[in-house]
């Protein structure tokens, strides 16, 4: 049976839903990055959304257009950090309770957010247990409505509001470079910028060290990879999902991936350049603009910043870190 996937009209029914609840982020530019590359860059900070970063658009979108049966016996979701944190707060926003299954590592300061917004946390080890089955076992146990981070057409339709606010800002672009991990973000802003800018060239961006959304769309089927290690805790996905991989497969240009070090870079240019905080995952687009993985010289490009919660102690070790 085929899947019906979100369209363009799933963002705009979306942003409807999210007017007064989200904030309408900021699009900023810098000066000094615009005369290094000899192009127009517009940075959309969802680092400064609610709960610092894109994902609230999601979360409420899905949590929402529940019923009131599903309402009452609560959701669940995994997450490494910001969906959980995102999740949490919706359901709070909204009298749903939530159950967050994460990974035992995840930051400290993620962790503690999604607790302090009332949610239960239950945590697991990403290294020898299947997320998706801790979460079924809570689903099956007390009837949870289960939300994951990417792989849901509320969710991406919510996430896509992001890109959709950043066109209707500044109007059509001649590229949009967006972070990758399991494509809710990207399918999202895909299906904004095929129907308000048409032409521009969107690259999803993710880390290196887990490219499987880079090696499934040269493929062109699902590439499943083993846990990835990397400082982009956000995009640690194994595998895109059977409604953000057609998307993607569709409408984006190319998939890029890019090196710790490199988001290292870019996030010391936020905080000395333009005194913001990104997380490493936030920079995984500004990362291939910054370092030129493909020419932008001359044209007018716009960048998701995805995020910007990351522990104190790691931020303060990568602002210290000399290439």
């Amino acid at each position: 049976m085929s899947l019906s996937l979100p369209r363009f009209q799933d963002v705009q029914a979306a942003a409807e839903r999210l007017k007064g609840v989200v904030h309408r982020t900021p699009v900023l530019t810098s000066q000094t990055l615009n005369g290094r590359l000899d192009a127009e860059i517009y940075f959309k900070c969802e680092n400064l959304q609610r709960i610092g970063a894109f994902k609230f658009r999601g979360a409420y979108n899905a949590i929402a257009q529940l019923d009131g049966t599903q309402r009452k016996a609560g959701v669940v979701t995994y997450s490494s950090g910001n969906h959980g944190q995102a999740i949490a707060r919706a359901a709070s926003a909204l009298g749903v309770t939530a159950t967050i299954i994460m990974p035992h590592d995840a930051p400290k300061a993620k962790r503690n957010a999604a607790a302090s917004y009332g949610a239960r946390i239950i945590t697991y080890d990403r290294l020898k247990e299947q997320r998706e089955l801790v979460a079924q076992e809570w689903v099956e146990k007390e009837n949870l409505t289960l939300i994951p981070p990417f792989d849901h057409p509320d969710v991406i339709a919510g996430q896509g509001t992001a890109a959709m606010e950043l066109f209707e800002d500044v109007g059509g672009l001649d590229a949009l470079f967006v972070p990758l991990g399991g494509g809710g973000l990207l399918a999202g802003s895909l299906l904004s910028a095929h129907a308000l800018s048409p032409e521009c060239l969107v690259y999803g961006v993710e880390p290196e060290a887990g490219n499987d959304g880079q090696q499934s769309f040269r493929k062109g089927e699902i590439v499943r990879i083993d846990p990835p290690k990397s400082i982009a805790d956000g995009a640690l996905t194994q595998a895109l999902g059977q409604y953000t991989f057609p998307i993607i497969q569709r409408y984006a240009h190319e998939i890029l991936a890019v090196e710790d070090g490199v988001l290292i870079e870019a996030m010391q240019f936020f905080a000395e350049r333009m005194k913001l905080v990104v997380e490493p995952t936030g920079c995984l687009g500004a990362a291939a603009v910054i370092r030129e993985r493909v020419p932008v010289r001359g044209m007018r490009v716009g960048v998701i910043l995805s995020g910007g919660n990351v522990d104190l102690a790691s931020y303060a070790a990568c602002l210290a870190h000399e290439a």
